[in-house]
């Protein structure tokens, strides 16, 4: 699989900037329909749903894309940030455009803000969406050092390449799209937030609201739990669906399957 191309959007999209009391917030939004807001993953910004937001638009739902802090037009995280503070901004979009109730979509720890946005303001959530996500295993080791290594934008390419094909991508693919777009100070500030968040409450999000698992078969940073598992760590409300050929990137791998798999969810939530 060669690297995925990023299609146009269909139809126009809005930008703003949000002047909020945490800093300014860059948002866009695109197409019509019922809302979708999508968190990218730790240290990364929106270019990573572009592989995906053509086939979302044609399924006839509205993208609601704020730009994590540190990276665009975004001010940085505040250095005594939580999740709290994570899902505030969020929240600050939807309510910005007039959105809610959304289905609000994390890809790996971007699901953090996610459950967060459903326990903080449940009003505005219709459902939530993680995609590559951990549920509470631990990391292989080895692992872990690949994680840390493809935020070391010292590394040479090629070593740094060997790294993200071990951590985030199935065998066979082609993880040359993700030599770009790492944001380490990024990183380390949203790790810093989660570690300060201190409740726990907020990590059942599927007490309260239906829950799509969408869980990456090659995933060796989150390998998909059972349906027991899954509603053990998450609540009754979860459901999981798997899509193959993928790892903990998933959407540049298989962006058709997640388009199809969040369309199908979201007109569920809706009927």
């Amino acid at each position: 699989m060669g690297p995925a191309p990023h299609p146009p959007a269909v139809g126009p999209t809005e930008s703003r900037l949000l002047h909020l009391p945490a800093g300014d917030l860059e948002l866009a939004a695109m197409g019509a329909g019922r809302p979708v807001v999508l968190v990218a993953s730790l240290g990364r910004g929106q270019e990573d749903f572009d592989c995906v937001a053509q086939p979302l638009l044609q399924g006839g739902l509205r993208l609601i894309r704020p730009e994590p802090r540190g990276i665009g037009r975004s001010a940085p995280l505040r250095p005594d940030a939580t999740l709290h503070d994570m899902a505030a901004d969020v929240a600050a979009a939807v309510e910005a455009l007039q959105a809610g109730p959304a289905l609000v979509v994390g890809h790996a720890a971007g699901n953090w803000v996610a459950r967060m946005l459903a326990h903080d303001r449940p009003d505005l959530v219709q459902g939530v969406a993680m995609l590559a996500a951990v549920t509470g295993t631990s990391v292989d080791a080895g692992i872990s050092r690949s994680i840390t290594a493809s935020f070391d934008l010292s590394l040479p390419d090629q070593e740094r390449l060997q790294h993200l094909q071990r951590a985030y991508f199935a065998p066979g693919h082609d993880a040359r799209v993700w030599l770009r777009g790492w944001h380490p100070e990024v990183a380390r500030a949203q790790r810093a937030a989660r570690e300060a968040t201190s409740d726990r409450a907020w990590l059942r999000a599927a007490e309260t609201k239906p829950l799509l698992y969408l869980a990456a078969a090659e995933d060796a940073i989150a390998p998909p739990p059972s349906e027991e598992e899954l509603r053990a760590a998450l609540g009754p409300l979860a459901r999981r669906v798997v899509v193959a050929r993928a790892g903990h990137a998933l959407l540049p791998e298989q962006p058709a399957a997640v388009a199809e798999a969040l369309i199908a969810f979201a007109r569920s939530l809706w009927t």
